[in-house]
């Protein structure tokens, strides 16, 4: 099976004011590295909520952010280590870069890429002069960030799920979530460096609480709460599938072919779910939540699945 990315016409990227001086900026389509950053604008100066995969990605976000203010990006929070939200964070030298202390700990092990891309499972992209920038101030709960008067909690969720050090962004007094990659809208959830059972959790006891009336997911349209019980839904039927398959005998590669992915085929990047059944299969075998496992044969399946071909990335 193949990514479904439509025609490839992805259109421009958009700065979004989601409430007062809150912004989401959004990178069609959504799919492998290209992801969505979020700004907030005060008097004192603008946070960022993440980068991009490429210098040029991330140098038009930039230039998206002096469309609405003159004052600098003083403050850039990482919501966690992957690189299409950090491989832009040393285009912001001057800002004091904020991560949860795995979130470090985790972009200065993988570093970054050269400007081939992170081959050979993607297609190619170039990603330009990237400099390692990981997070200088770390926190191993929470911190709380103030844009002007306005409260903002940078929360780590307690347990690995979409990787093992993701943090959300909440500002409770708008009842608005930046959920970085706990939340994807119209792609498919991405568990391989995670874990399954952690990520219901989150869902269950960290995300779904918060009732969040605003949700700008770490890629895809802005969201309201409705999202939430949508990737809960998929999650559940992640967990019955790697169930079924595992007591059928089957690998996760095989799980994978005889399911039936229903409406969730028109999410895009639908060969994840390979890559999610190695992580709950290793989960199913008794591995801890966010154990090492062997992601070079988890994403060699997945191009496998993919028909042999590299993975579709149109960043």
């Amino acid at each position: 099976m193949s990514s479904s990315h439509g025609d490839h016409d992805l259109g421009p990227s958009r700065l979004e004011e989601v409430n007062d001086g809150v912004f989401a900026y959004i990178q069609p389509d959504g799919s492998w590295w290209i992801n969505n950053t979020g700004l907030l604008v005060a008097d004192q100066g603008a946070v960022s909520i993440d980068t991009c995969a490429t210098e040029r990605r991330t140098r038009e976000f930039l230039d998206a952010v002096r469309t609405v203010t003159t004052r600098p990006v003083r403050t850039l929070v990482n919501t966690h280590h992957h690189g299409d939200h950090t491989h832009g964070n040393y285009l912001l030298p001057d800002a004091t870069i904020v991560g949860h202390e795995l979130t470090r700990e985790a972009v200065i092990e993988t570093g970054v890429p050269g400007p081939e891309g992170p081959l050979p499972y993607w297609t190619h992209f170039d990603t330009g002069a990237l400099e390692l920038a990981p997070p200088f101030l770390t926190f191993t709960d929470r911190v709380t960030l103030w844009s002007g008067d306005l409260r903002c909690e940078v929360r780590h969720v307690g347990t690995p799920a979409h990787t093992t050090n993701d943090s959300i962004v909440w500002i409770p007094e708008r009842s608005t979530l930046f959920a970085g990659d706990l939340l994807f809208n119209g792609g498919t959830p991405f568990l391989l460096m995670g874990s399954l059972a952690g990520s219901l959790e989150v869902m269950e006891k960290v995300v779904a609480p918060l009732e969040a009336t605003t949700i700008v997911p770490g890629h895809g349209p802005v969201a309201d709460g409705s999202l939430v019980p949508q990737i809960l839904g998929y999650l559940r039927f992640l967990e019955r599938t790697a169930r079924e398959g595992r007591d059928a005998g089957l690998s996760p590669l095989e799980a994978a072919r005889q399911c039936d992915l229903g409406g969730y085929a028109e999410w895009s990047d639908q060969e994840r779910i390979v890559g999610n059944l190695h992580r709950a299969y290793a989960e199913l075998d008794g591995a801890e939540r966010g154990a090492p496992i062997d992601l070079e044969a988890a994403l060699g399946d997945m191009v496998t699945y993919n028909g042999g071909r590299r993975l579709t990335c149109l960043a």
